[in-house]
């Protein structure tokens, strides 16, 4: 006989503050889907099969994804039967791991009114937030009720990832799906920086006006007397929407080689 267990609690103190970069992930569904399962499987490397499904809470865990540790804060939701004061999650995720079970309808047609829910949010405030669809309870295969294609042509439709997971079975699974949102996260905050701008070196002619230096003859040589070339004027490039051509040319471009020279300023790269 399965026994009934509570989702476990985290303490009532507050932790203290951490250096580390934070990634929160809501984890959205229907009744049943397999939500705590999937929570629990990663943070413990356990399968607990029922849960009380009227908790709600938030976990933390330190991770090491490709290298660089990251605090991954999971809340698990506890929406009954489909979106519902969406707002705690909404304003607070910044990804969304959205669940169906495999061997239930209801639970996948549940989860597409998750993804509009989204979808809808992410037009309002401008904020692109990755968003990932699974299937759940891929141990429950020979009573599939989703055929994998409809999950993918879903993930397709709304600009999400896809995968198909077992709490029950596979712990790797489940943690590269967590890693994945990570990664996912950082991706979009790297197309969200700001474009640093990019300064080059042009060599210009000097005014017409020159300095004469003198060196003292010896033995009978001449005096030689030499002109500053060229000086080197720092400009700016204006953002990639509104640069333009810039061609550079040289006083040695255009006593030897005919063609222009372009120096990049030492200490900064071009990406």
């Amino acid at each position: 006989m399965s026994s009934m267990f509570g989702k476990p609690r985290v303490s009532s103190e507050k932790p203290p503050q951490s250096p580390l970069p934070e990634c929160n992930v809501a984890i959205l569904g229907c009744r049943g889907a397999g939500k705590s399962a999937l929570t629990v499987k990663f943070l413990t490397k356990r399968f607990i099969s029922e849960y009380d499904p009227n908790l709600e809470d938030t976990y933390s865990s330190e991770e090491l994804v490709d290298q660089q540790p990251v605090l991954l804060k999971v809340m698990d939701t506890a929406d009954q039967d489909g979106p519902g004061n969406c707002e705690r999650y909404l304003c607070w995720a910044s990804a969304f791991l959205v669940v169906y079970s495999i061997d239930n309808r209801k639970s996948f047609e549940g989860c597409q009114r998750y993804l509009e829910v989204l979808a809808l949010h992410a037009r309002g405030c401008q904020r692109r937030c990755p968003v990932l669809l699974l299937g759940n309870k891929l141990d429950m295969d020979q009573y599939r009720q989703v055929p994998s294609a409809e999950g993918m042509s879903l993930a397709s439709r709304f600009g999400c990832l896809f995968h198909e997971v077992s709490a029950c079975q596979d712990f790797s699974r489940v943690q590269h799906v967590f890693h994945e949102a990570v990664r996912e996260v950082r991706r979009q905050a790297e197309w969200n920086l700001p474009v640093r701008p990019l300064f080059i070196s042009e060599e210009r002619p000097c005014p017409a006006v020159a300095t004469p230096v003198v060196l003292p003859t010896h033995h009978s040589l001449a005096t030689c007397t030499f002109n500053t070339l060229s000086t080197v004027n720092y400009k700016e490039i204006p953002s990639v929407a509104q640069a333009k051509l810039v061609t550079v040319k040289s006083s040695r471009a255009q006593s030897k080689r005919k063609a222009p020279t372009l120096t990049l300023l030492k200490g900064f790269k071009i990406f």
